[in-house]
Order: C-alpha cells, then sequence, then structure tokens
C-alpha cells in the first residue's frame, strides 16, 4: 500500500517568515465562482489540537504554481468552510 504523498505549501506571515502547510482539501463554490483552501502547520506536536487555516484563493495564471490568498472575512464564507471541513473530516472517519 503506498503512502499518499500530501500536498504542501509555503506561507509566509505578516513578518515575512516562511511556514510550512499540509494542503488538507481545496474546493470551489460554484455560486461565488469562489476557490478555497484548507491547510494545517506541518510544525505542530502530536499532542496538540490540530489547527485549521483557510484562505480564499485565485491561481496567479495557468503556467504558475503560485496562488494568491485571501483572509476569509464574512460570516457567511466561514460557515461554509465550516461546514465543508465537517463534511469531509465525516467521509474520512467512514473511510
Amino acid at each position: 500500500m503506498a503512502l499518499e504523498e500530501k500536498e504542501r505549501i509555503i506561507i509566509p506571515d505578516e513578518n515575512g517568515e516562511e511556514h510550512l502547510f499540509e494542503v488538507l482539501f481545496t474546493f470551489d463554490v460554484d455560486k461565488t465562482s469562489h476557490s478555497y483552501i484548507a491547510v494545517t502547520p506541518v510544525e505542530q506536536s502530536e499532542d496538540e489540537e490540530v489547527e485549521v487555516y483557510a484562505f480564499r484563493y485565485e491561481e496567479k495564471t495557468k503556467d504558475d504554481d503560485d496562488l494568491s490568498l485571501f483572509p476569509i472575512e464574512s460570516d457567511e464564507e466561514w460557515e461554509m468552510v465550516e461546514e465543508m471541513l465537517h463534511t469531509l473530516a465525516d467521509e474520512e472517519n467512514e473511510s
């Protein structure tokens, strides 16, 4: 059985320090034409509660792997992202 390689991205913080994150999932919302990404820090201890960060993102160009990340500011967007998190967590627990 092969281990699935998780996708990882580097996100700089407000001080310009780069942090490595593992991508949990990405999803698109047809109604708004927005794309979202949920990530978790790679460097966290096993006994810590897992922190999940979510952003709205846009791909810069088709040829470039870079993403532009935007904070989620509306309650409506947060509710939608949390709903997706719960749905995916439930599906993962069932398999």
